[in-house]
């Protein structure tokens, strides 16, 4: 296993998997005319702003399982809290 499997194997990530779609710039490329590149990426907020960060095809399962990694621990995290507050309700007698 590479440094870089282990390194990523737990990581969360928050955001959305999504396509970026551009043009280069290049009059001569199939893109001034036709369809746009197209590329994974990785969309998520930071101090209120909407940021895309670009991936590689190889980085794409990875970032997919640390997506789902993410939603379960925020799952567990709200069912946690819940349980909280109806513990605290049940000790207030409400």
């Amino acid at each position: 296993m590479s440094s870089r499997s282990r390194r990523s194997e737990g990581s969360l990530l928050r955001g959305t998997l999504t396509t970026f779609r551009r043009r280069c710039g290049k009059p001569s490329c199939h893109c001034a005319t036709g369809e746009p590149h197209e590329s994974p990426a990785l969309a998520y907020t930071e101090g209120g702003r909407t940021k895309t960060l670009t991936l590689a095809e190889a980085d794409v399962t990875e970032v997919v399982a640390a997506l789902a990694r993410f939603q379960a621990a925020r799952a567990e995290l709200e069912r946690a809290a819940d349980a909280g507050i109806a513990a605290l309700r049940a000790r207030r007698g409400r």
